[in-house]
């Protein structure tokens, strides 16, 4: 991994809600310097989980503790499984017993369990309370640790309680992926690949012709790709900040499907962007009949994503399961499935469900 690369900062604007995001290699190591404007006196309680703490947990502790009042700390296991009612009480129980207050602020380090987990914890105990997001893999990075989306699965429906909680400030340091596991870096950029597909030709391009060094891990390459996303997310988020308008929605493609494939099978039988990965072919597939988008959009799509080594073929039992679970999903309005599929690339719409039939040919692997 190259050991240079610019620096970012990006601005949610949300009025009193608004916040940077702070893209800097390195700023793992400067949270005194970077975040004291948030935490400088306060009571901190950092979650984290049983990958990620081992490796960051005592270097991060250690530079609240220069600027907090006091640090507490909380290690939940690693996973789709702990974002969870069970886990959610232990951390309600766990940071009652450390005191905290409506001046305390909850920090998420880790990747998008953690940070959905402790997000919605901040949301929910004492009727809320402020929020840092230290986003430690790729897909928190680009997608999750942005835009206040926090919560919790069911055992049927994934993320289907929560809230719209809108963190303080988010710290990403581009080089910590250097430790994150090849699986898991490979599944974030999915939702790196979503947004080429979904708002930003140029962005797909970009990737297209970058495999090698995104594959290689290259720092400036990923620095690039890191704010771009986020650049994206901060544009969306800003005009549709709670899904009011519909326009937030274009972010779930593939999701409706990948949910439905992460719940029937099991959380973390698949890891979420292989699952969004298999759920944007299948819904292409969908755009493709439809007469929506044609067989070059999908082969490009596909060639992508075969190129960094994202899965793209449906599980080929269950699919009766899958479409009962994608009737859970929270896009379901008056018992109307939508879905957001695309019409080229770098441009998506939000359209009903074209019936049961047409749902279940683009699960099957083509």
């Amino acid at each position: 991994m190259n050991q240079r690369t610019k620096d970012h900062d990006i601005q949610v604007n949300l009025g009193h809600r608004s916040y940077p995001i702070n893209i800097q290699t390195g700023v793992i190591d400067r949270i005194a310097e970077v975040a004291s404007e948030v935490v400088s006196g306060k009571h901190v309680v950092v979650v984290t989980d049983s990958h990620v703490g081992p490796i960051y947990l005592q270097r991060v502790v250690g530079g609240f503790q220069a600027i907090a009042k006091r640090v507490d700390h909380i290690t939940v296991d690693a996973g789709e499984k702990s974002k969870c009612v069970s886990t959610c009480d232990e951390l309600w129980q766990r940071i009652d017993d450390f005191n905290t207050d409506r001046h305390s602020v909850i920090v998420a380090l880790g990747g998008g369990v953690v940070g959905d987990l402790a997000g919605f914890i901040a949301a929910s105990y004492a009727r809320g309370l402020n929020f840092l997001q230290i986003p430690t893999s790729l897909l928190a990075q680009v997608d999750s640790s942005v835009g206040g989306k926090v919560g919790i699965n069911l055992p049927k429906s994934k993320n289907m309680v929560g809230a719209f909680w809108q963190p303080k400030q988010v710290l990403i340091d581009p080089s910590v992926l250097n430790t994150l596991d090849d699986a898991n870096y490979i599944a974030g950029m999915a939702e790196v690949i979503k947004y080429g597909l979904i708002m930003d030709q140029s962005l797909f391009e970009f990737l297209e012709a970058n495999v090698e060094a995104i594959k290689s891990r290259d720092l400036e390459v990923l620095s690039k790709i890191i704010s771009w996303c986020c650049q994206c997310k901060a544009n969306v988020v800003e005009e549709d900040e709670t899904e009011s308008s519909g326009r937030r929605a274009i972010l779930n493609y593939g999701h409706t499907y990948g949910h439905a494939i992460e719940s029937v099978f099991g959380y973390g039988k698949y890891l979420h962007g292989q699952a969004i990965s298999i759920g944007m072919e299948c819904a292409a597939r969908l755009a493709k009949e439809l007469g929506m988008v044609d067989q070059e959009f999908c082969d490009r799509q596909t060639k992508l994503f075969k190129a960094v080594a994202l899965p793209t073929d449906c599980p080929e039992e269950k699919h009766d399961a899958l479409l009962a679970a994608m009737m859970r999903d929270k896009k379901v309005v008056g018992g109307v499935l939508k879905f957001i599929l695309p019409t080229r690339i770098g441009h998506v719409e939000l359209v009903d469900s074209p019936g049961a039939d047409a749902i279940l040919r683009s699960l099957q692997n083509i």
